[in-house]
């Protein structure tokens, strides 16, 4: 049983859930939680990373809604231990990433807990967004950058192995501007946050489609959670536009998949509870 799916069925009745962001006239938003010895430990990463990525994870999120933030709101669970110089780093993270995207943080929450815990709250604009209900049949299916690190890095991490610093899992790398520009030949999209497989299933169930894969993806690419690479559908006539400003912007495009009658579901597990 997922209990997160089945927990987040008992809201269902609300349309307004089931996409990276909630969408209300023009405005989107997003929340993230990013809690110690769920989403990272403190061994792995610095203060200012960790601040920085629970941002990111949720920039992630109004971007594959077509939505540019604007504000964010922060909740944080601050251990006792901490000296003004982790306060310090903590803030600097969130500043970083605020800074990067010209986000104003407007206000938030703090608590005193035994362990460090975040929440963000991203409120985005925007005049299109796109929604995962958007696939249509015969729409190719696409995803950016590469896949896997993350998944390798992070088992590494569990052995105690060290990893680039320029790792995925650490920096997730948002192609910002290469999505507001395609946007506008994009049918259905999501970020990769749980693994891609699973983000499928859940484009398979918002858009009542099935997909006919091109090849066969290997389970360590399908499964790798943490990419936060862009998921997308788009009509094949539209192929060649796209793959002009991938080009302009550097990005590397993975066309995978095309959208049929029927459904699709994973046999791999989720890491969810």
């Amino acid at each position: 049983m997922n209990k997160e799916e089945y927990f987040i069925k008992q809201f269902s009745s609300n349309k307004i859930i089931g996409d990276d962001g909630a969408v209300i006239k023009n405005t989107v938003y997003s929340m993230d939680a990013f809690f110690q010895n769920v989403h990272f430990k403190k061994e792995w990463m610095s203060l200012k990373q960790i601040a920085y990525k629970s941002m990111i994870v949720n920039i992630s999120d109004a971007i594959a809604m077509n939505a540019k933030p604007k504000y964010a709101l922060l909740s944080v669970a601050i251990p006792t231990t901490y000296n003004e110089k982790d306060l310090k780093q903590l803030a600097n993270g969130f500043k970083k990433a605020a800074k990067e995207f010209g986000i104003s943080i407007i206000g938030g929450d703090t608590i005193s807990n035994e362990k460090l815990d975040i929440s963000v709250t991203i409120v985005s604009k925007t005049k299109k967004p796109i929604y995962r209900s958007g696939v249509k049949r015969d729409d190719l299916l696409c995803y950016t950058g590469d896949l896997g690190s993350s998944k390798s890095d992070l088992e590494k991490l569990f052995a105690n192995v060290k990893i680039s610093k320029k790792s995925k899992f650490l920096k997730p790398k948002l192609n910002a501007k290469f999505f507001y520009e395609v946007s506008k030949y994009v049918n259905a999209s999501m970020d990769i946050s749980d693994g891609l497989f699973f983000e499928l299933e859940r484009l398979s169930k918002a858009s009542k489609v099935g997909f006919e894969f091109f090849e066969e993806i290997k389970e360590e690419i399908g499964t790798s959670g943490e990419e936060y690479e862009m998921l997308f559908s788009f009509a094949k006539k539209d192929l060649e536009k796209i793959e002009k400003i991938a080009k302009k912007h550097k990005v590397k495009l993975n066309i995978f998949a095309k959208a049929i009658k029927g459904k699709y579901e994973t046999k791999s597990k989720n890491h969810h509870f």
